[in-house]
């Protein structure tokens, strides 16, 4: 399951974070990130999925 996420982190990282975390403030942080620069959206969600 967690390699479906990594998937999903990278081609849209808020809808990994968003099947990690749900609707918290990482899924918003993350949404933040990927509007500023899309790799650092990614990173943040790879490390999001990888620490839970």
């Amino acid at each position: 399951m967690d390699l479906i996420r990594i998937l999903f982190a990278v081609l849209l990282p808020p809808l990994g974070v968003f099947l990690q975390v749900g609707f918290g403030k990482h899924f918003w942080l993350n949404i933040l990130l990927t509007l500023l620069g899309y790799l650092p959206g990614i990173i943040h969600a790879v490390y999001i999925i990888a620490k839970k």
